[in-house]
């Protein structure tokens, strides 16, 4: 290979990253997604020097791996002091060297950052041994930059490489960085290949990753040995995960459950006795039976008038999902499974979505909450069209003419009442509304800018929140999920005054009453006999509220077994016990099962754990399906066997629910093997086989202390 191809490299990279100006990372991308990227508002903050962010191309082929070639435009160093997540201790360039280093600049409530994360995905599958993605969190809001906040978001959007926290923009001033989401690569000299903001990242940077991998793969300077990645450990899970929706029918005596981090709906009467689910329990996109339908991370609901039909705004899928409530059946109603880039072109099946976040049924009209695009899309289900109905597709709190002028932020739940459609922008934090009737003008009822919030009750001009999520509307007030205060507020129609319904402010779980209360990211709302049902997000359970008095209790879950979890693989926790040594005969395996201080075993889901013997020669089971149901904190199964002499392991696999005493709506489930070596030996005193297991000590993960 000669100079030609690395000219011909240039020319690549200054297509594909093209964001390098006066030694600052644009703004403003180049190329399809570039009207979705957010800006930070301080213009103080200072920028990068050309050293640090001019591109570099790869070096020549005459420079060998005995002879690295110089690094031109080091990346900088990570600052000591940050909060590092999925590795034991922190990054750094020198030790990455012989990587190829894909920073990627993101804060959890953004949307843009979330379409990226399929392609950073993509990106990890194709270059496994030779690219590390690091994910620099840089929280917009005072609430994202908390790092019990990232550890949420990680584990919620299943981040699985480096996050490093950056809560007070020190990395993003290094880099000279100013929007979200911004991509840098470095090559594996540690040097500043290029970067892009916005989104297509797959697009952009795929060519790019792979002339760099050629490259240096070529003369032998890429280091394939794997980083040591240090997950957080999955010890349980809750039965419901990162719920995002709730939608009581009270008049058919049901609740459905948008469980988002599970990908299904459940289904409960008004008791909270699980009745089914909807969706095989794992992340797809499929039509089908309850059990072959597939979903990914669905946030919205709505029930069709006759209550036959649930709609779902099937958010990662970029799809509206059909149930059909009497056959089970699931059928996709409008969207591809692709991120839209463009308007929709009429027919529905053939028009991308981008994030639908939520949807609302008016008069045979389905609007839907296209995050993605910033807009409100409307479906018309007699005539099968679909179409814009507010929003400009540029990101901002204009108000006006909903088609030609106003323009949103991120729209999130949508609610009505028999006039005016409503909605939260998260990203503005503000309320809007828009008649339903003829292209009127879109009304901004509290918000005032895209990085302007805060959490304070009184009067439209003055009242704050922060990033709300869900609304629910009835009796002339607006109820809000104010997400990032952990509030639920309550917004007059007849004066636009804002009120705190119940809510301490602070990340936590608490049944009290007002502010004695606590709750985690609440996400959406729905109101039904005079009571507030809450999907609190970030306690994984279904809170009850009494807008009048501000009570809140929490709906215990029962008949759990009805609508078990496909749990992952990767969420076993393998347990490996000390060798028992016992005598040859016939005697007793001893099980115990032990909860942790301050919860107890769940009664309503069966436990069960399937045995198994690694010789039948040495060690012979009687049994080897266990189940169990109890509200005790312990349980104790003895199992006859028969031993000889020999070696061999006994293994439990198994799954355990278990509750968090007084809050028992906490219901966890713990996916567990457990490892037994035994040694028989006729010179072994002991006869009993005993295995005692006590479950994880979980209470700091869900609920708080």
């Amino acid at each position: 290979m000669g100079r030609g191809r690395e000219v011909n490299f240039r020319a690549l990279w200054r297509m594909a990253l093209p964001i390098v100006v006066g030694g600052a990372l644009l703004a403003a991308a180049c190329g399809d997604g570039a009207e979705d990227v957010r800006e930070t508002p301080d213009p103080e903050r200072p920028e990068a020097t050309a050293a640090q962010t001019q591109a570099s191309p790869v070096a020549t082929p005459a420079e060998t791996a005995t002879e690295p070639p110089p690094v031109e435009n080091p990346a900088p160093e990570f600052p000591p002091g940050l909060t590092w997540f999925n590795v034991s201790e922190p990054l750094s360039f020198a030790r990455l060297r012989g990587k190829m280093v894909l920073l990627d600049f993101w804060t959890q409530g953004c949307i843009n950052c979330q379409h990226i994360i399929p392609d950073l995905e993509r990106l990890e599958r194709e270059f496994p041994d030779s690219l590390v993605v690091i994910g620099v969190h840089t929280g917009k809001y005072s609430e994202e930059q908390e790092d019990a906040a990232v550890a949420e978001a990680i584990a919620r959007y299943d981040r699985r490489h480096p996050v490093v926290n950056d809560p007070d923009y020190v990395v993003w001033r290094q880099w000279g960085v100013r929007a979200w989401p911004t991509v840098v690569l470095i090559d594996p000299r540690g040097s500043v290949v290029g970067g892009a903001s916005g989104e297509l990242v797959y697009e952009r940077f795929q060519p790019v990753i792979q002339q760099v991998h050629d490259e240096f793969s070529a003369r032998g300077l890429i280091d394939t040995t794997p980083i040591p990645l240090a997950l957080e450990a999955t010890v349980a899970s809750t039965f419901l995960s990162f719920p995002s929706e709730v939608l009581v029918d009270e008049a058919g005596g049901r609740i459905f459950i948008a469980d988002a981090g599970h990908h299904r709906i459940v289904l409960t009467d008004l008791d909270g006795r699980v009745m089914t689910a909807f969706g095989a329990g794992e992340p797809g996109f499929a039509d089908g039976s309850a059990s072959e339908a597939r979903f990914r991370d669905p946030q919205g609901l709505e029930l069709s008038p006759d209550g036959r039909t649930l709609w779902v705004a099937d958010t990662r899928n970029h799809a509206v999902r059909a149930i059909d409530l009497e056959t089970g059946e699931t059928a996709t109603i409008a969207g591809t499974g692709r991120r839209a880039y463009e308007l929709p072109g009429g027919d529905p099946l053939s028009s991308d979505l981008a994030s639908p976040w939520d949807i609302h049924h008016h008069e045979g009209l389905l609007y839907i909450a296209n995050a993605g695009t910033h807009q409100i899309w409307v479906l018309d289900l007699v005539n099968d069209h679909l179409s814009v109905f507010a929003g400009t597709g540029r990101e901002n709190v204009d108000d006006g003419h909903r088609l030609k002028v106003a323009t949103l932020a991120q729209p999130s739940g949508l609610a009505g009442d028999a006039t005016h459609l409503y909605w939260v922008d998260a990203e503005s934090s503000s309320v809007r509304r828009v008649p339903f009737a003829g292209e009127g003008e879109v009304e901004t009822l509290i918000g005032t800018h895209l990085f302007e919030w805060g959490d304070a009750d009184g009067p439209a001009g003055t009242a704050q929140i922060q990033h709300p999520q869900g609304l629910a509307t009835g009796d002339g007030v607006v109820f809000l999920a104010d997400t990032y205060n952990h509030k639920v507020r309550a917004l007059s129609l007849a004066d636009f005054s804002v009120t705190t319904v119940a809510g301490s402010g602070e990340r936590d779980w608490s049944d009290a009453t007002g502010a004695d209360a606590a709750f985690e990211e609440p996400n959406a709302l729905s109101l039904a006999g005079g009571k507030l049902y809450l999907a609190d997000t970030g306690n994984h359970a279904l809170r009850i509220i009494d807008p009048a008095s501000g009570a809140v209790r929490t709906l215990a879950l029962t008949n759990l077994a009805a609508a078990n979890p496909r749990l992952p693989e990767d969420g076993i926790v393998r347990v490996q016990l000390p060798t028992q040594v016992v005598a040859p005969g016939v005697t007793t395996l001893r099980i115990t099962i032990s909860s942790p201080e301050n919860f107890h075993l769940n009664a309503a889901a069966p436990s069960r754990l399937e045995l198994a013997s690694s010789s039948d020669r040495v060690v012979q089971l009687s049994e080897t399906e266990l189940t169990w149901s109890t509200d005790d904190e312990s349980f104790t199964i003895p199992i006859p066997i028969e031993l000889h002499e020999g070696e061999a392991e006994i293994t439990g696999t198994g799954v355990v629910y278990f509750c968090r005493t007084g809050k028992e709506a906490i219901c966890l489930i713990q996916q567990v093997q457990l490892v037994v070596p035994v040694r028989v030996s006729a010179t072994a005193t002991a006869g009993e086989v005993v295995v005692e297991y006590l479950l994880p000590d979980v209470r700091t993960t869900y609920g708080g202390s």
